[in-house]
């Protein structure tokens, strides 16, 4: 059984991996665990209440587990209430089973990002990304783009970077004024620091450098690191690179230490934004019914979303 085919009332059993554990105390002072289970096709939380002492310290994030227990509906959204869970031994290595694919294969994205990088005709622009795609080119294809919220699965960065390329080259076509290989290259290395930032692929927390520096920052430095290891740290070209990872949150409150100056950076903002909340909203509505809302999502200004009767 899949976690997107559980519907309210199923009682049995799944097999899961384990991406979150919390433990906290009800009103009445009897502990709990919280989880959130996950598998190939979806995530689902879960409450595991009257946990014993010794299951309660039993469990952590990145265990594959099978949850024995039945489905309710809490606030429009299904939630598995565990009544056991047993820890699988010898799964470890079969952890990618458990991971929700991506739409494009690890080779396609390989073929589009690589394939952009190559039609770039400014020597300087060209050679800084392709000397950061080389020190990270193992990381990069199978990142998440996030801890949670968009593009957060195996490929998820690679994913969101594509993505952008399309709607960036589309957008340069509208509008002249804009250098296609500078947008280009920012967005292919706007959110390169998130491999030093995040841990891993999979069951991914923040690493000690991205707490204390954060991706911004590690990325405007090593950017600045090869462009003065190949001789181009004082052009234009790089200068306007680091600018553009340094703006690309687009005010002070979302971490950019300086706003966008120029239209690309602008233009990168605008879409790193847009393509980030679509997928958001995305994935808040993918198990909700046409005609119903979601929950809020705290990462859209907390707001409920409406699940259109229409379609897409």
């Amino acid at each position: 059984m899949k976690i997107k085919e559980l519907q309210d009332g199923f009682k049995g059993s799944v097999r899961v991996l384990l991406t979150n554990v919390n433990r906290g105390v009800t009103n009445k002072g009897a502990p709990y665990l919280s989880f959130m289970l996950q598998d190939d096709s979806g995530v689902l939380d879960a409450k595991y209440w009257n946990v014993s002492e010794e299951a309660l310290h039993s469990f952590e994030a990145g265990q594959i587990v099978d949850v024995y227990g039945d489905v309710i509906t809490h606030q429009k959204q299904l939630q598995f209430r565990v009544n056991k869970a047993t820890l699988v031994e010898g799964e470890e290595s079969m952890i990618l089973d458990y991971v929700p694919a991506g739409p494009y294969t690890q080779e396609e994205l390989k073929e589009g990002i690589y394939g952009y990088i190559e039609s770039f005709e400014n020597s300087i622009l060209k050679a800084i990304v392709q000397a950061v795609m080389k020190r990270h080119q193992q990381d990069f294809f199978v990142y998440p783009a996030a801890m949670r919220n968009h593009h957060d699965f195996v490929g998820g960065l690679a994913t969101h970077v594509l993505g952008m390329l399309q709607m960036g080259e589309s957008v340069c076509r509208q509008y002249e004024n804009l250098h296609r290989d500078l947008l280009l290259a920012g967005i292919l290395l706007h959110d390169v620091g998130k491999l030093v930032e995040l841990s891993g692929a999979i069951v991914t927390e923040y690493t000690m450098q991205g707490k204390l520096l954060g991706h911004i920052s590690i990325m405007q430095a090593e950017i600045n690191q090869i462009a003065t290891e190949i001789g181009v740290a004082e052009s234009e070209e790089a200068i306007l690179l680091r600018h553009m990872v340094l703006s690309h949150h687009g005010v002070y409150e979302y971490g950019s230490p300086v706003l966008p100056m120029i239209p690309e950076a602008e233009v990168l903002y605008l879409l790193d934004n847009l393509d980030a909340r679509m997928h958001t909203m995305k994935k808040a509505l993918a198990n909700i019914a046409d005609g119903e809302f979601s929950q809020r999502v705290f990462a859209l200004e907390n707001r409920m979303l409406y699940k259109s009767k229409l379609g897409k």
